[in-house]
């Protein structure tokens, strides 16, 4: 079904709110080669409906600029060639206020676009343009906090505006689940499993930075260890100490603050999350084992929605079961990002979207604070290379039963 000008307006809306308040200085810098400046991702997202959408169904749709294709394209090889990755954070021109009104031009022909009646296919397309931004606004935020940690101020990109999150964790438990053939996309094979009620915290990956756990070779896979001896990785991305040399501190998107030791852990990499479970003497669920323990819960958590903009502390439960399923933090599993039985790519240049990175990543699942919560469902693959770790991800452990 394609969707309405009003779901078109209100994802496009909520990307803006994102950056409200800042500008030009805090939008056109990039801090890494895998992160991408705020004023791009602001403009990429738009290329995406002009270049897949507006110029591809012929309706005498005029490019705004014809040289923001090069600039704005991102990896579609099949569409031409590209301004390089890593110099995104060059382009002091155009100006924010050049890319907003490119936004504003697109959004006016889409907006009479999707006031007729539009083939299945254009209407799928629209659909999937704004899952793609609704990817980005997370990359937005994540990329402005990996900026921000960059600056020796350590500012925020916004004060939180979310409620006020509990202080100590619940404590942790265990849920069981039979094993047998399960419908996931495909049918798949579980044997019995345990999966921890909530993700593991930020106090329990303390007592593993304390006991030694960066330093023990024994627990890391061979990349894991020489990322850990390359980038001297001694705690997750983000922990920093006080001046006292005692006190442990997080930048986040509201600034430098006390870490909160009862919030489920983030900014840890899959070498992390792997090492840190056999430490602990358990392992990470598969994919099919987390989606297995999470389609029948609502999709319900902390999400952008709420404006905390950072993990939280979940307060004692009223009933026992899984809980922090959806929001927090992306859950790192065990699986790699292959393609399902009978995938194949979509015809055309849309088809590089997804299925030529199915290679060298892993999948995480259940979405973060930085993600849109109409965006996420319980079968919601995320991926990424093992070794990244600037994304809102986590961990929940699970065992064998």
């Amino acid at each position: 079904m394609t969707p309405s000008i009003d779901d078109y307006r209100r994802v496009r809306a909520a990307t803006l709110r994102l950056v409200d308040g800042l500008d030009d200085a805090d939008l056109t810098p990039q801090s890494a080669e895998f992160a991408s400046p705020g004023k791009w991702h602001l403009a990429h997202t738009t290329w995406f409906f002009e270049q897949f959408v507006l110029a591809a169904l012929g309706t005498g749709y005029r490019r705004f600029d014809e040289r923001f294709g090069f600039l704005f394209n991102s990896y579609y090889n099949a569409v031409g060639a590209r301004h390089e990755r890593p110099r995104r954070g060059l382009l002091t021109r155009p100006s924010l206020a050049q890319v907003r009104a490119y936004r504003e031009h697109v959004d006016h022909a889409m907006a009479d676009l999707l006031g007729t009646r539009l083939p299945a296919q254009a209407g799928d397309l629209v659909e999937l343009g704004l899952h793609h931004e609704q990817q980005h606004q997370e990359l937005i935020l994540t990329d402005l906090l990996h900026l921000f940690a960059q600056n020796p101020l350590r500012p925020a990109v916004r004060a939180s505006s979310g409620a006020a999150a509990p202080t100590t964790a619940a404590p942790s438990g265990w849920i069981a689940f039979d094993g047998g053939v399960v419908e996931t996309r495909h049918a798949v094979a579980l044997r019995p499993f345990r999966l921890a009620t909530r993700p593991v915290t930020n106090r329990e990956w303390l007592a593993f930075v304390e006991a030694g756990g960066y330093a023990d070779p024994q627990l890391w896979l061979s990349d894991g260890w020489d990322a850990v001896q390359a980038q001297r990785w001694q705690a997750p991305l983000y922990w920093e100490l006080a001046d006292d040399g005692r006190t442990r501190l997080q930048m986040t998107l509201a600034g430098l603050r006390p870490l909160a030791l009862d919030a489920p852990v983030s900014h840890v990499s899959f070498f992390e999350a792997d090492a840190y479970a056999r430490w602990a003497g358990k392992r990470l669920p598969t994919e099919f084992e987390w989606e297995r323990a999470a389609r029948e819960l609502p999709v319900e958590g902390n999400f952008v929605e709420t404006g905390a903009w950072a993990p939280h502390a979940e307060a004692q439960p009223a009933a026992p079961g899984l809980r922090q399923m959806f929001g927090d933090v992306w859950e790192w599993t065990a699986s790699p990002y292959v393609a399902y039985p009978g995938f194949r790519p979509a015809p055309g240049a849309v088809g590089e979207y997804n299925g030529k990175f199915m290679n060298g990543q892993y999948v995480l699942r259940g979405g973060s604070c930085a993600s849109s919560r109409s965006h996420l469902r319980a079968s919601y693959r995320n991926f990424f290379q093992p070794g990244q770790r600037w994304q809102f991800s986590g961990l929940r452990l699970a065992e064998d039963a």
